[in-house]
């Protein structure tokens, strides 16, 4: 992941939201590493961090670094397969939430474009035949003069999936650095997309586990 200009935040250092003796559950702050790069100063991240605290702390799934919201991690093998079988076989619920450039003509629907990766221009994104097939379903949150805050909820998994399909369809999720124009990178100070909420069934009770954090924005 390109990263030139990389301050992580340091307040609040950990955002813990739960915890056992199988997983650990946070909200993620916008500009925070998920896991580390291969570059040293990419160290400091989510994984890290916990890993400081709780040295069996197993990366599950990843949020891009300009995304803020709900993460799970494991702290046992068994509790880290079981829960990335759940991603892998769509058993998970998430929901996002995000600012976008523009007006909706319609409330709700669903975009079916499938991703591949932009070779000319990585780590980029971008909408392809050849890709993987790439389903988001959305939902008209409030119009706004310019702007629309919308709920998504994506079946698949790709990366930058919410970025691209937003972009694809004619609105860019504001302020991102990677897709948008000028004007939609200078419309925030931060990307406008929060994983808002976050539904698995734990891996040792087996019982249904659902966690939400309010977007800041």
């Amino acid at each position: 992941m390109q990263i030139f200009s990389y301050k992580p935040p340091s307040i609040p250092w950990l955002d813990i939201r739960y915890l056992d003796r199988d997983i650990i559950v946070i909200n993620k702050p916008s500009g925070l590493l998920s896991n580390p790069g291969i570059a040293e100063y990419t160290h400091d991240c989510a994984l890290t961090r916990l890993q400081q605290r709780f040295k069996d702390c197993i990366l599950v799934h990843r949020l891009d670094c300009a995304t803020s919201g709900i993460m799970v991690f494991a702290r046992n093998k068994k509790a880290e397969s079981n829960l990335k079988t759940q991603f892998q076989d769509r058993q998970t619920q998430k929901t996002y939430i995000a600012e976008v450039d523009g007006i909706f003509k319609l409330q709700s629907g669903v975009i079916e474009l499938s991703i591949a990766a932009d070779k000319l221009n990585p780590p980029k994104q971008m909408v392809s035949e050849l890709g993987k097939a790439a389903i988001t379903h959305y939902k008209v949150l409030q119009q706004k003069p310019h702007s629309t805050l919308v709920e998504l909820k994506p079946v698949t998994g790709r990366t930058h999936q919410l970025r691209v399909h937003m972009l694809a369809i004619g609105h860019p999720i504001l302020g991102d650095d990677f897709y948008g124009s000028e004007q939609v990178m200078s419309a925030a100070k931060r990307l406008q997309l929060h994983a808002q909420s976050l539904s698995f069934t734990h891996p040792y009770s087996g019982k249904a586990m659902h966690f939400n954090s309010v977007h800041p924005f």
